[in-house]
């Protein structure tokens, strides 16, 4: 450690003798046992909690695992993110990172939480302890005992996450607060400059909102990570131009803008998504609809020139006296999906019955009866099976 930062140690964090023993503490061989046990046990459920019961799309993971498996040994890496939900870590962090990656304790994450939070009794704290999370205290600003433990994490080539902003969104994560003083702390004071991720995600919100006591299933989460952020420029100002305290808010806010950055980004991807799973259910249920129309008998209710145009009409008498083919309608839709379908739904676009119905209803309406007479063939379906095993009881 360079006497600059002794220094800095000494007189405005805490004391050398004091931190190393907290540090040992926490590289104790029962701490470690714990650790070796519960990071790997808890980081694989979180991952199948994610990608098993919600749905997870990722993008840049590369980079992310680039930076933890392929820099250099002793290198330091710092992980930043922005904070939505109480569970951001370690539900989002586990998601990033394959199962194998997780069962090595060592390899994986430090993070920081508030002791009025985590650390609340012994009970709590030696669980948190136990999955690699150290305590800060809340205004004691950045020279505390927590800050100075995760700095000797990093100065042995460790990885630490942190999330800059310092607390959750006030919003549900529809924007990121301004980056804190601490993480330009973290990467300058550090022995070797570390490594620095940045990454944003959208969506656990949901999945954890705030006041909820339990995590929710099926929801979706996008996450983006981005390119390590450079800070050669500012590591070779001169000393004696810029303040330390001036410095660490140039970091935190070259980190807090990327993460700006990042979080326009990943909005737009996630809003694409949402898209692009309506758009295909859309069309699920159009041609579901479809097939509802085509399988209603119209002649028999004198129906056939109104609901289809000429040309369908013809096909429909060909349909009907075909009955087998047309009660077969669902089976080979399933062994030659789309072709039916699309060719049915040409026909009726272009004449028939759906043109019909659209000079009446706007499309948001058309897709409400669609749907609800979707509804209603499945209940009945369902009504004529139970109906069908009562007389075959009798």
């Amino acid at each position: 450690m360079t006497p600059l930062k002794s220094v800095l140690y000494s007189t405005q964090g805490c004391p050398m003798n004091a931190v190393n023993k907290d540090d040992a503490r926490e590289d104790s061989i029962m701490v470690r046992v714990l650790q070796a046990v519960a990071v790997p046990v808890i980081g694989n459920v979180c991952h199948v909690f994610m990608h098993g019961l919600n749905h997870i799309q990722v993008f840049g993971a590369e980079k992310l695992h680039g930076a933890l498996l392929f820099r250099p040994e002793g290198k330091p890496l710092i992980t930043v993110s922005n904070h939505v939900a109480s569970v951001d870590d370690p539900l989002v962090i586990a998601s990033l990172l394959p199962p194998s990656v997780m069962l090595d304790a060592r390899s994986l994450r430090w993070t920081l939480c508030a002791t009025d939070r985590c650390f609340r009794n012994p009970v709590t704290s030696a669980f948190f302890r136990s999955v690699k999370v150290l305590p800060v205290s809340r205004g004691d600003g950045i020279y505390q005992k927590g800050m100075d433990i995760a700095l000797s994490k990093l100065n042995k080539g460790g990885w630490v996450h942190i999330f800059p902003e310092g607390s959750r969104s006030r919003d549900g994560g529809k924007t990121i607060g301004s980056s804190k003083r601490g993480i330009g702390r973290l990467v300058l004071d550090a022995d070797e400059i570390p490594v620095v991720v940045p990454f944003v995600h959208t969506g656990m919100q949901d999945i954890m909102p705030v006041g909820a006591s339990f995590p929710r299933i099926g929801k979706t989460v996008t996450v983006l990570i981005g390119d390590p952020i450079n800070f050669d420029d500012l590591l070779k100002v001169d000393n004696d131009q810029l303040s330390r305290g001036t410095l660490y808010d140039a970091i935190s806010s070259r980190i807090g803008k990327r993460l700006h950055d990042l979080k326009v980004q990943v909005d737009r991807l996630a809003l694409e998504h949402s898209l692009q799973v309506q758009e295909y259910y859309t069309s699920k249920i159009l041609e579901r609809a479809t097939g509802i129309i085509q399988q209603v008998d119209w002649e028999a209710f004198g129906m056939g020139n109104y609901i289809l145009g000429e040309e369908d009409s013809s096909s429909l008498k060909l349909a009907t006296q075909n009955r087998p083919q047309q009660l077969n309608f669902d089976q080979e839709a399933r062994e030659q999906p789309g072709r039916q379908n699309l060719g049915m739904m040409a026909s009726l676009f272009e004449g028939g019955i759906v043109s019909r119905i659209r000079g009446y209803m706007d499309p948001t309406t058309l897709m409400g009866f669609a749907a609800r007479g979707l509804f209603i063939n499945c209940k009945i379906q369902k009504e004529s099976n139970i109906y069908s095993r009562e007389v075959g009881l009798l």
